[in-house]
């Protein structure tokens, strides 16, 4: 593990922040370091105002969408919510769900089924927009790809407008409309919101045209946070404000779908954060979109039943645990097959195939994999002669771009910089292996498959008082692009008798001057070693958190490396 310090800012830099905003030197460097160095972006960072959300109207064919809506909701037409199986798709087709039937439409809603039709638009959905007699469909966090499938739903009559945030083709569908913040034509400001902050755009945009309360769509905020959270999108700027305004409201647990969900994540009475949304809710949302039908998530997620919303949040807990162990099982099969077909030492990627693995869990397992072995990594589930592909990245390297060089071994493709889906013909798969993984090997460096830590400055412990520690908390809510920072601190003494606890933690205490912290290593148990009592002769690389425990918040250092 390399650990790179990032250049310490300016001193006269960090003084005038330290002075301009009272704070002490640990939390100005932090900020800087997230390049905010005045008073205006400092207030905007800590307390984000609903002022500070972008005119939705700046995004491309909003006028155009919103106009649509407003003509169906005059003439009370049948409106179709089509979107994606997981969290993000699941949230956006609530929050639309739950506004246009506060306007008194008729709104039904579909989610494809995941194993059957895959990915995005499809001519079974579309299908069932026609038979509930829908003119109008609305597709969320998809759509931007499915050029025959809208030119289907208008040959039936039904107008379609997409609602997405992935990567456009060079073509666009024929609908009425296409709010994308990625399109090349669209001049948003911000061109990162998650699939659910697109759709909040466009309920935002018809609350102004119909001159509703802003609280209309502030309702929904939760929603968003949830779905944002949970589609890992960079949690700055516009995303920021939403997921923390989100994370307000989830917190009053006042939506009985979310309320269930926390309860039986063990979460009744604790305070959410981002954490908890992307390790312990999502994954039970995700869960029966994987393995099932995802529209149970949406009746969870719409439920004003308290007993109806235990009764499906008891079903998602069941399809996780489920998810789970086949997670496991297609994990110990990727590794032997890893062991028997790949030269990890050489290859600069992974790519294996296997039939009968559940194309549902090998997104995950592939996350697992490429962190294991630090390679980008592709896992493709065969069956029926075809295979259904997940493919995850490390840093610096767009495997979206990569798959795209590879297209002509395709059936289709489709994602983002770090992760990505595919279909192919098993007969093509070691072709495109092969291709996929020279292409890999000329545009990764040897020294890019280090891992490396980023640390964001070097403090000694007793830098890291009661109000330092609030003020590092305020930073919250934690994400790509606004980590918790990292710290480095040499020459601490080891306080006690170190142990190692759970499934291979490390657990010790450490001194520096007067301050004495727990300190907790995640899967550093193998380290054990390196730990010797009364010794100041320990390196840390550490974020600083708080642990509640017994409802008992205490500050511990979350180790990420020692020396």
């Amino acid at each position: 593990m390399q650990w790179i310090i990032r250049e310490c800012p300016d001193r006269d830099l960090i003084m005038q922040v330290m002075k301009q905003l009272n704070i002490p030197r640990v939390a100005a460097i932090a900020l800087i370091n997230l390049g905010i160095q005045d008073e205006e972006n400092a207030r905007r960072f800590f307390k984000p105002e609903w002022d500070d959300l972008y005119d939705p109207f700046l995004m491309k064919d909003m006028d155009k969408a919103v106009s649509r809506i407003l003509e169906a909701v005059e003439k009370r037409e049948k409106i179709f919510i089509y979107g994606d199986y997981d969290v993000d798709g699941i949230t956006s087709v609530s929050l639309l769900y739950l506004f246009f039937i506060s306007l008194g439409l008729e709104v039904h809603f579909y989610i494809p089924d995941r194993l059957k039709e895959g990915y995005g638009l499809s001519e079974h959905g579309i299908h069932q927009a026609v038979s509930v007699g829908a003119t109008l469909l609305i597709s969320v966090d998809c759509g931007i790809t499915g050029i025959e499938e809208v030119d289907l739903a208008v040959e039936r009559g039904i107008d379609v407008i997409i609602s997405d945030h992935h990567e456009p083709g060079t073509v666009l569908p024929r609908a009425a409309a296409i709010i994308d913040p990625k399109r090349a034509d669209c001049a948003y400001p911000f061109k990162e919101l998650a699939g659910v902050g697109v759709a909040y755009k466009l309920i935002q945009a018809i609350s102004r045209s119909l001159q509703l309360p802003e609280d209309t769509h502030q309702e929904f905020i939760d929603l968003v946070a949830l779905g944002s959270a949970a589609d890992i999108v960079p949690l700055i700027n516009e995303n920021r404000i939403l997921v923390k305004k989100g994370l307000e409201k989830i917190n009053q647990q006042d939506r009985l779908g979310l309320k269930a969900l926390m309860e039986i994540s063990g979460l009744s009475r604790k305070k959410i954060g981002t954490g908890q949304l992307v390790f312990l809710i999502a994954p039970r949302i995700n869960a029966v979109g994987r393995l099932g039908n995802a529209e149970r998530a949406v009746r969870l997620l719409i439920s004003d039943s308290e007993p109806g919303a235990r009764e499906i949040a008891q079903i998602l807990e069941m399809e996780n645990r489920n998810r789970k162990n086949i997670d496991e099982e297609t994990f110990l099969q990727a590794l032997e097959l890893m062991e028997s077909q790949c030269d990890v030492e050489n290859d600069r990627a992974v790519v294996l195939a296997k039939e009968g693995w559940h194309s549902g869990v090998i997104g995950i397992v592939a996350s697992r994999i490429a962190e294991r072995v630090h390679r980008p990594t592709i896992m493709i589930a065969v069956e029926d002669g075809v295979g259904k592909g997940s493919a995850r990245s490390i840093a610096g390297f767009d495997i979206y771009s990569a798959i795209k060089e590879c297209e002509s071994y395709l059936l289709g493709f489709g994602g983002h910089k770090y992760a990505a889906g595919l279909t192919i013909e098993t007969d093509k798969i070691d072709s495109f292996a092969s291709g996929f993984k020279q292409l890999a090997q000329s545009m990764i460096k040897k020294e890019d498959l280090i891992q490396r830590i980023w640390v964001d400055q070097e403090v000694d412990l007793p830098e890291i008082t009661d109000s330092t520690v609030q003020i590092l908390n305020s930073f919250a809510p934690f994400g790509p692009q606004n980590m918790r920072p990292v710290f480095l601190t040499r020459n601490v003494q080891v306080v006690g008798t170190p142990r190692v606890v759970g499934k291979n933690h490390l657990k010790f205490r450490v001194r520096q001057g007067d301050r004495i912290f727990e300190a907790i290593g995640f899967n550093l148990g193998a380290f054990f070693y390196r730990l010797t009592p009364g010794e100041n002769n320990l390196d840390l690389v550490y974020v600083v958190e708080e642990n509640n425990w017994n409802g008992q918040n205490k500050v511990q250092l979350r180790v990420k490396d020692l020396r």
